[in-house]
């Protein structure tokens, strides 16, 4: 049974720094690109941090402030954010991707956790 499970969501001043955290199980989690994807409130998903890079990058408007890690041998990913803004506010999700033996797509998801940047 595949599982990601999200944890160290908050609620945080404007400047504070999370740490968030994904438990990965169920699958060969070494031949999966892990990401970080957050939703606001009436916007898109949107990626926020893949690892490995080429498999998104680091969005612009996080430059500088969040990062992403793995850690293979405990099947972990972390998402590390510094200086936060209220526009950080969100879900965020991680999500596991990689491609099948045919080619086609295979995207686990986790159940998300809220962070909410506000004074």
């Amino acid at each position: 049974q595949v599982r990601l499970v999200e944890s160290g969501g908050g609620l945080v001043q404007p400047g504070d720094s999370l740490r968030l955290s994904c438990a990965a199980s169920g699958f060969t989690f070494s031949n999966y690109a892990m990401s970080w994807y957050r939703q606001a409130p009436g916007k898109e998903r949107e990626l926020v941090a893949a690892h490995p890079t080429s498999a998104g990058g680091i969005t612009d408007s996080v430059k500088g402030r969040f990062t992403i890690s793995r850690d293979n041998a405990k099947n972990m990913v972390y998402l590390q954010m510094n200086s936060l803004k209220p526009e950080d506010t969100a879900v965020y999700y991680c999500n596991a991707h990689a491609r099948d033996a045919w080619g086609r797509d295979v995207d686990y998801w986790g159940q998300g956790t809220q962070v909410t940047v506000s004074s």
